[in-house]
């Protein structure tokens, strides 16, 4: 399956975009800080981003000129209105941005990135009937990017794997698609795993998530710290693919035969 990376401020369209798009695609969300969409596509690797243009100004402009220099390949739809394409016109010359106007319907979306993936949309919309993905879903929260890829790298096989690269956005993340298990980085910037795992404990709804944190200091103290918040296990890093996988499986079942 196909992955489709959505950028754009969280608004109405952004959630419209999502419901239309993940019948079909593997979707990642890159909403709100858009200014770290490009470390984001980094991490994934989509086959295609969608820019969602409403509530854009001229302060983005560096974003496509950020995708335009750094990933050229990309292939990128955007949508919006006249007034909102007409803010970036300048990088719409080449082939690599297309612009789809707003209104429109979700069938005109789905071709566009179809004809652009050079996919069958019959095919694509047959693989939509298939059962969804049953894999274990598992949310890596981690502000370093080369920290997501490996994550992402060990674990994609065996299960559906999100990323996010801040506790803020985990925290979005989480309320709109709820995961099995969170692997959670204890040392991050502004909202730092502690925070972050004390959000999750406060929400009635999220307080029962397991999760793992993963610290990359290895003293008495620290990890006495790390325990104290009482998380499901612990991690050093750099992750190790046997360690984190069996500490994965140990928690889920557990989580299972409760």
């Amino acid at each position: 399956m196909k992955t489709i990376m959505i950028i754009g401020k969280m608004n109405k369209l952004m959630k419209d975009l999502n419901d239309c798009l993940k019948a079909y695609f593997q979707i990642q969300i890159c909403a709100d800080d858009i200014n770290n969409a490009a470390g984001m596509i980094k991490v994934v690797e989509p086959d295609l981003a969608v820019i969602n243009l409403m509530d854009y100004t001229t302060g983005e402009r560096d974003l496509f000129q950020t995708i335009r220099l750094n990933f050229p390949t990309l292939p990128v739809i955007t949508v919006g209105t006249a007034a909102e394409q007409k803010i970036f016109a300048d990088f719409y010359s080449g082939v690599q941005f297309e612009h789809l106007m707003r209104p429109l319907e979700n069938t005109v979306i789905l071709s566009a990135i179809c004809k652009r993936l050079k996919l069958s949309e019959q095919e694509v919309k047959s693989n939509a009937k298939l059962p969804s993905d049953n894999r274990p879903k598992i949310l890596a929260v981690d502000d370093n990017m080369s920290t997501l890829r490996s994550i992402k790298s060990i674990l994609e096989k065996k299960y559906n794997v999100s990323l996010a690269n801040s506790g803020m956005k985990a925290m979005n993340m989480i309320g709109k698609s709820r995961p099995d298990l969170i692997l959670l980085d204890y040392e991050m910037p502004v909202v730092d795993g502690k925070q972050t795992l004390e959000m999750i404990r406060s929400d009635e709804d999220l307080k029962d998530i397991p999760v793992i944190f993963l610290t990359g200091v290895n003293d008495q103290n620290h990890i006495k710290a790390v325990l104290a918040l009482k998380p499901d296990r612990y991690l050093l890093k750099p992750v190790v693919p046997d360690k984190i996988i069996d500490a994965i499986e140990m928690v889920l079942n557990k989580e299972t035969n409760v």
